[in-house]
């Protein structure tokens, strides 16, 4: 009955695109976020330019991909232990006002024109250190902002949404005021931006959530962490996929200054063009994951995305046209947003809340933190065999990697099947019907 009433209710209802914004906390970091978020994107595109500008080295941008990045790799589990044991909330706020000073930082020695290569590389290192924290925290964090545990996926996919909208109004924007001011002006904007997200924090009204027994010690949460990850098989497979396309396919966008002025021959327009198009079709992947009802066939999404991604990575790689580029990348956004925020959602919804904080630290590690990985082995490939015959490989790899992936989708799908049943994902009529649970 209870069956039959659920299936019922989801025919009559229509599917709200924005259903998680009906939260006042979530309502509230979602807007902030979204103006922060527009002023990291200028400031990402205004650092690569800066670097290549003082350089000319497309292996120095890998080698800023590689500071800002590396502390993730090596910091994320130890902060997703703290997350677990610590008030997120709190973190948060530590962690955006640190922020905003590392992008005045970057302000003041750009205004006084004494900012070198070396300096970025330092303030890039202490972003990262940064981020290690900020974004474990911050995935953990939606479950407290949506009350109805049923709203988890729709609001993971609308941080996907103001990410990517943010990714296409942001190196716009930045690519006018490089052209137009100069870099000094896009890391004012951020730093100003970040006093949206420390507002938004600060205006929400949390229940006050316990802290978590301390018997244990930090080594100890972490191993419990790490072995619950390498041996539930959904979980380590998708982390694994994640990883791969981290390292091998998301560091196209490191090179994109050099194809910008080398390749396609234009200047920061034409990176905030190539930047906007990938960020197009990132946004159309979010709403899609925002306009699904459920989380069910969500890895046939991830098989799907992963392939898209790596086949318009190997398409790009072969045009010298802007307009051709500006048609594929469209493609190379959506698929990447689609894998990453597919892979979030199915471990959002199937991990132990006691866990929740190292295993979102473990996610922040495949998807960032082993992308300095993949940004130092860009660099030091582009610079050997150019850029485009880099990411023709990347997308090769990408490619390998979700076929493999469809190919486990069986086995997967039997571990997570019980999960959704007992969490009421899966009705018992669906379950005899057969219904495909990932």
């Amino acid at each position: 009955m209870a069956s039959a009433l659920h299936s019922s209710r989801d025919k009559r209802e229509p599917i709200r695109i924005t259903r998680a914004l009906q939260h006042r906390n979530y309502r509230l970091f979602f807007g902030g976020q979204t103006v922060s978020l527009v002023g990291t994107w200028i400031t990402r595109i205004a650092t690569s330019w800066l670097v290549y500008r003082l350089s000319g080295s497309v292996f120095l941008l890998g080698v800023v991909g590689f500071f800002g990045q590396i502390p993730t790799l090596l910091l994320a589990p130890f902060a997703g232990v703290l997350v677990d044991r610590w008030n997120r909330h709190r973190i948060l706020v530590i962690t955006q006002v640190l922020s905003m000073l590392q992008s005045v930082g970057l302000a003041v020695l750009t205004f006084a024109g004494i900012i070198t290569v070396v300096d970025v590389l330092l303030l890039q290192l202490a972003q990262g250190i940064i981020n290690a924290f900020d974004t474990p925290a911050r995935q953990a964090f939606v479950v407290e902002m949506v009350n109805d545990r049923s709203d988890l996926p729709n609001a993971i996919a609308l941080n996907s949404t103001m990410v990517n909208a943010s990714r296409i109004i942001g190196p716009s924007i930045g690519g006018v005021l490089i052209a137009a001011v100069g870099e000094g002006w896009c890391f004012t904007a951020d730093a100003v931006s970040y006093l949206a997200v420390i507002a938004s924090l600060v205006a929400m009204r949390l229940d006050k959530r316990d802290a978590a027994p301390k018997e244990t010690r930090v080594w100890e949460d972490l191993r419990a962490g790490f072995a619950y990850v390498a041996r539930f098989v959904p979980a380590r497979d998708s982390l694994l996929l994640l990883a791969l396309v981290a390292t091998m396919g998301m560091p196209y966008a490191v090179l994109m200054p050099a194809i910008a002025s080398n390749v396609l021959h234009g200047g920061p327009h034409t990176l905030g063009y190539l930047m906007t198009a990938s960020g197009t079709g990132a946004l159309g992947g979010a709403l899609y994951l925002a306009s699904r009802r459920s989380v069910l066939g969500l890895g046939r999404a991830i098989v799907i995305a992963t392939i898209t991604f790596g086949g318009a990575l190997v398409a790009f790689s072969f045009s010298h046209y802007l307009w051709l580029s500006l048609l594929v990348l469209p493609f190379v956004g959506g698929g990447m947003m689609v894998e990453m925020a597919s892979t979030n959602t199915i471990l959002q919804t199937i991990v132990d809340d006691s866990l929740r904080g190292r295993v979102m630290a473990f996610y922040t590690m495949a998807f960032l933190g082993t992308a300095p990985l993949g940004s130092l082995l860009a660099g030091f490939s582009a610079d050997h065999i150019g850029p485009m015959k880099t990411i023709l490989f990347g997308g090769i790899s990408c490619i390998v990697g979700g076929a493999i992936f469809a190919l486990r989708l069986p086995k997967l799908r039997a571990h997570v099947r019980p999960i959704y049943i007992e969490r009421g994902i899966i009705v018992v009529t669906e379950v005899e019907a057969g219904t495909k649970s990932l």
